[in-house]
C-alpha cells in the first residue's frame, strides 16, 4: 500500500518513513508522497526517509495513495486538509493531537463514518512497553486512589499551548485511569502549571506539565495493595508499535480507538485551555460520537 504524508516540520514525519522505506520493518508498505509546510523541510525529511515524491498542494496526492497520515506540530491544522481523502475512501492516520477544537473533530468523524472510512489517532507514549507494564500491573493492585503523571509541556507554546505535548500525558492517563473524566483545572505554577482531571466518581488524577528540566514521562499511582511508579522508558524503536498499528488499520479497515476515546483527549484540552484563561474548574465537553 502507498502512503502519502501531509507535514513535513514535525520530525515524526522522517522517522516514520525511515521505518518503513529505510529500515523496511512493514511489509507491504511504502511511503511515497509528501508534502511540506515548507520546500525546506519537505526535502529534509524526503531524503532522511527516501520519500521519492513530494507535491506542491496535498490534494495532488489524491488518486496516487492508498492510506494518509498527516502530522503537523500544531493540530489546528490536522484535519481540514484529511477531509478529501475521507470523502474518497482513504484511511487516515491523525498524528497528536488529533485536532485542535471538539466541535471540528465531531464533524470530522461524522463524515468518516459517514463514508465508511477508518480514522485514528494517538500518542505513542501509551504504546510503549513501559506503559503497557505499568497498566498491566495497574489492573491487579486493587482500587485506584490516586495518580500522577510528569512530564514536559509549555502552556504558552506556539503549536497549541498545552496541546502541545499536553496531549502525551492526558492521552496516557486516560488509558491508565479511566475516560471518565467531567471536569478540569489548570493551575499555572514557575516552571508550568498542574492539571487536574476531575473524574465523575471525584477521584483526581494530577498531571504536571514542566516547561524546562523534565525530558521523560513518569507515572505513578497509590492503588488499594500499595504505590506503582514508572518512567516511561521508550522502546528501542519508539515508533515501530505504534505504525503497527495503525498500518494494520490501514489495511483491515478496523479502528484501533474507538471514535470516542480519539475525541475525549481534545475535549479534556479544550477545557483545560478554558481554565488556563479563567483560573477555574471547568467542564469536559461530554459529547458523545
Amino acid at each position: 500500500m502507498k502512503i502519502g504524508v501531509i507535514g513535513a516540520e514535525n520530525s515524526h514525519t522522517a522517522r516514520i518513513a525511515k521505518v518503513i522505506n529505510v529500515e523496511k520493518l512493514i511489509k507491504d508498505f511504502t511511503v511515497d508522497y509528501l508534502w511540506g509546510e515548507t520546500e525546506e523541510f519537505a526535502k529534509k525529511a524526503a531524503l532522511e526517509g527516501q520519500i521519492p515524491n513530494i507535491v506542491e498542494k496535498p490534494i495532488q496526492m489524491l488518486g496516487k495513495i492508498d492510506a494518509l497520515i498527516v502530522d503537523h506540530r500544531h493540530g489546528k491544522y490536522h484535519l481540514k486538509p484529511a477531509l478529501p481523502f475521507i470523502k474518497n475512501g482513504i484511511p487516515c492516520f491523525i498524528d497528536k493531537p488529533f485536532c485542535y477544537r471538539t466541535k471540528e473533530g465531531i464533524e470530522f468523524l461524522e463524515n468518516a463514518k459517514k463514508h465508511g472510512v477508518p480514522v485514528t489517532s494517538f500518542s505513542i507514549i501509551p504504546h510503549q512497553k513501559s506503559f503497557i507494564g505499568f497498566v498491566k500491573k495497574l489492573r491487579n493492585n486493587g482500587d485506584i486512589l490516586s495518580g500522577t503523571m510528569y512530564g514536559p509541556a509549555d502552556l504558552k507554546s506556539k503549536y497549541g499551548g498545552v496541546f502541545f505535548y499536553g496531549i502525551h500525558q492526558v492521552d496516557a492517563a486516560l488509558k491508565a485511569f479511566g475516560y471518565n473524566v467531567v471536569k478540569v483545572l489548570v493551575t499555572k505554577n514557575g516552571n508550568g502549571a498542574t492539571g487536574q482531571l476531575i473524574y465523575s466518581d471525584e477521584k483526581i488524577i494530577t498531571l504536571n506539565f514542566i516547561k524546562e528540566g523534565c525530558q521523560n514521562f513518569i507515572i505513578n499511582a497509590v492503588c488499594g495493595k500499595g504505590p506503582l511508579q514508572q518512567t516511561i522508558i521508550y522502546d528501542k524503536n519508539q515508533y515501530l508499535t505504534g505504525i503497527k498499528i495503525f498500518t494494520k488499520m490501514f489495511k483491515t479497515g478496523v479502528e484501533p480507538e474507538k471514535h470516542e476515546e480519539i475525541l475525549k483527549p481534545v475535549q479534556i484540552l479544550e477545557a483545560m485551555e478554558k481554565s488556563v484563561k479563567s483560573g477555574r474548574i471547568e467542564k469536559v465537553d461530554s459529547k458523545i460520537i
